[in-house]
């Protein structure tokens, strides 16, 4: 699906359903706050986008605990669903979604480049899912951002989001 359709997709569920959502973004950099954004009328369900690129945000801003960012690192399932929990928490949203990985085209961690772990949260818990992209940076983030809203959108619909 194409980036836009998919985000306006995820705008008008929000908005049917009356909920807000917010955004903790790494290796994407804000772009799913931008892809919100680009759809008229997401100010009705979007407050909060913030890119913690750093360990030291994620962990002072979103609350991640520095156990887990010592022990696993940034691109784990358990800081995706600190950051999602987190930055619900900070933008006071229904919904958090976050993503955090490896875009390359050097992976940072001990991972292959294209692995991304995202995450939801929202007031029935919290859940992560890892995902192996292929194709270069933009490539990788492009995949990231559309992970992201598939969850979301599953999460809006009723569907199974484990």
């Amino acid at each position: 699906m194409e980036l836009h359709s998919i985000a306006a997709r995820a705008v008008a569920l929000l908005k049917e359903k009356g909920l807000t959502v917010a955004t903790a973004e790494s290796c994407t950099g804000g772009l799913i706050a931008a892809a919100i954004t680009d759809v008229a009328g997401a100010s009705r369900v979007f407050g909060t986008g913030v890119v913690s690129y750093s360990c030291d945000c994620k962990q002072k801003l979103l609350g991640v605990s520095a156990d887990t960012l010592a022990a696993e690192g940034a691109v784990c399932a358990a800081t995706a669903a600190g950051m999602a929990e987190g930055v619900r928490r900070v933008g006071d949203a229904a919904i958090g979604v976050s993503v955090t990985g490896e875009a390359g085209p050097i992976a940072a961690e001990n991972h292959p480049v294209g692995t991304v772990f995202i995450g939801l949260a929202d007031g029935e818990g919290t859940v992560t899912e890892e995902h192996h992209f292929e194709g270069d940076r933009t490539a990788i983030r492009r995949q990231a951002v559309c992970a992201v809203f598939s969850l979301l959108i599953r999460r809006l619909e009723g569907g199974a989001v484990c």
